[in-house]
């Protein structure tokens, strides 16, 4: 499987707030579920008729798109680190 448990604790871990394995943060979240997008976007490229793993990459998107909002909301210097420190566009 692509996503162990020490997978997910290291991303947890390099993400969570303080340097805390941090489940609950969005920072910590949004790090999961960008390794998750980028990992069904490779598997897409190699199987473009798979429409399941399509549609849950467009909802992992929208996951990931929310709580990026939320963040912004809550506090913008938060949501400027996660964005620079993961490398996406907004």
């Amino acid at each position: 499987m692509y996503l162990d448990k020490a997978k997910k604790a290291e991303i947890f871990e390099q993400y969570g707030k303080n340097g805390v394995a941090d489940t609950g943060s969005p920072e910590s979240q949004i790090a999961l579920f960008t390794y998750r997008i980028a990992h069904l976007t490779e598997h897409l490229k190699k199987n473009h008729k798979d429409h399941v793993t399509a549609r849950s990459l467009t909802l992992l998107v929208g996951k990931r798109r929310r709580l990026l909002t939320y963040l912004k909301d809550r506090d913008i210097e938060r949501y400027r680190a996660i964005i620079k420190a993961l490398g996406l566009r907004r």
